[in-house]
């Protein structure tokens, strides 16, 4: 028999409380907490079967969308009855990305249903015609009504892409809260996955960021999708990154790259030489570094300037980058290489809009540095990659020989890396024209800049 019962759940992380409080303890936020009535049923259930590991398990069917760079990121296309969470800032482009998807599916024959909560059918429209997309049998509707909707995907047995735009948007009778709310998002969102399972449709859900950058609703959300993809970039500037975060059917960090223009978004190929198309290799200050976005290696300028503090505390600021791992690499080039900014106002910035995460941009933002303190250009031939320890030595990194493979192709003739450890690495095969310049300590390649010998290590 059930039981009603009643709890109280913050709306903004949706932790749940057994009484009322006006500040939620789990994210500290005011005035979020709403009562909510909630059934708990106790039934006998059936014994499941449980089966071993042997067996066949064949990789799982894909709709291509035609567009590459998003294929790339979800693994191959889209799997049929998967649920895929797409979030990003408002105006970055989220919509006109898979208005862009959904008319090309509908195009190649495929049924594809693209429902709106945002805006009304003459808006999404009007966005159709500017993209010259007008002419494509793509099945469009503008509802907020869950039951309807529902029911509309439920009759519709061959649609192979359900688009919501967005979840945030959708409402559920019988859920005692307004739209966005965490109730409604996590209410809602149950229902259209399991309907999606069902009909083994693909389902996008377009999802709202916060300002910190996280997406809004229930952290649950990111749980109960096979994928979340988020849209990143700045809306002045025309580079856009499709990030994957999580991807049950293929790799994670996966990008694409596209071009906001005024016919949409266009895929960009070659990023490596989007990104060092204004490179100017004269410049103090400037570094290539060589990186890895999952599978594919993408090479970016990292840019450093240094100014004179007039007083007080120097500023540290920093543009694509961890702020935290400027500040652990100044005091090593300080302690470790004798090379003095402590009393300096740095700038950093990762030309492009592209974020880097990975440690091994260590040794392109020491190059970067040191180039800047010494007044002295980078080769323009060299790329950097490496991370740098505590102790200033610097450590090997993953994917050495695809990182090499795509300097070369861009024309770069010599690479500053780790030096590889006796007995402990396997033989670096570098591509053909390119020369390897192997670091054992951020010291030796200080010493580059300021023609001086190395610091006597530590």
């Amino acid at each position: 028999m059930a039981k009603a019962t009643t709890r109280y759940v913050c709306q903004s992380c949706g932790a749940i409380t057994p009484k009322w409080a006006g500040r939620c303890e789990a994210c500290g936020e005011w005035n979020t907490i709403v009562e909510e009535a909630s059934t708990a049923a106790v039934a006998k259930g059936r014994r499941l079967q449980f089966v071993d590991l042997a067996g066949v398990a064949n990789p799982p069917p894909r709709v291509g969308t035609g567009i590459a760079e998003l294929d790339r990121v979800l693994g191959g296309g889209f799997v049929p009855g998967s649920a895929i969470l797409l979030a990003g800032d408002p105006g970055i482009g989220k919509s006109t990305l898979l208005l862009q998807a959904a008319a090309r599916l509908a195009r190649s024959g495929k049924r594809v249903l693209y429902i709106s909560g945002e805006e009304a059918v003459d808006q999404v429209r009007l966005r159709a015609r500017r993209l010259g997309l007008q002419g494509d049998p793509l099945e469009l509707v503008a509802s907020i009504n869950l039951r309807d909707i529902a029911a509309s995907i439920s009759e519709t047995k061959d649609s192979a892409l359900v688009v919501i735009d967005s979840i945030q948007t959708m409402w559920m009778e019988g859920v005692e809260s307004a739209p966005g709310s965490v109730s409604q998002v996590r209410a809602s969102a149950f229902e259209l996955i399991r309907i999606a399972k069902q009909q083994t449709a693909a389902l996008v859900l377009v999802g709202h960021v916060t300002r910190e950058g996280t997406i809004a609703g229930p952290r649950v959300l990111e749980h109960m999708v096979d994928a979340v993809l988020h849209f990143e970039g700045d809306r002045g500037h025309q580079f856009r990154i499709l990030r994957g975060v999580k991807n049950r059917f293929g790799a994670t960090d996966e990008i694409g790259v596209f071009e906001m223009g005024e016919e949409g978004l266009t895929e960009v190929a070659n990023p490596s030489a989007l990104f060092l198309a204004e490179r100017r290799g004269n410049v103090s200050g400037s570094a290539v570094f060589a990186g890895m976005e999952g599978t594919r290696p993408v090479l970016v300028e990292v840019q450093c300037l240094l100014s004179a503090n007039a007083g007080g505390s120097p500023r540290r600021s920093v543009i694509g980058w961890d702020s935290g791992r400027l500040s652990m690499l100044l005091a090593v080039l300080e302690t470790r290489c004798g090379l003095k900014m402590g009393a300096t106002d740095v700038y950093l910035n990762i030309a492009g809009g592209l974020r880097v995460s990975e440690p091994a941009a260590d040794l392109a933002v020491a190059a970067a540095l040191a180039s800047a303190a010494t007044d002295q250009p980078t080769d323009p031939a060299s790329v950097y990659f490496g991370e740098v320890g505590l102790s200033g030595e610097v450590r090997q990194v993953a994917q050495a020989e695809a990182r090499l493979k795509e300097a070369q192709k861009l024309g770069f003739t010599r690479a500053a890396l780790p030096r590889r450890v006796a007995g402990g690495n396997r033989k670096l095969s570098a591509p053909e024209g390119i020369a390897l310049d192997e670091i054992g300590h951020l010291g030796d390649l200080v010493a580059r800049f300021t023609q001086k010998p190395a610091k006597p290590r530590a």
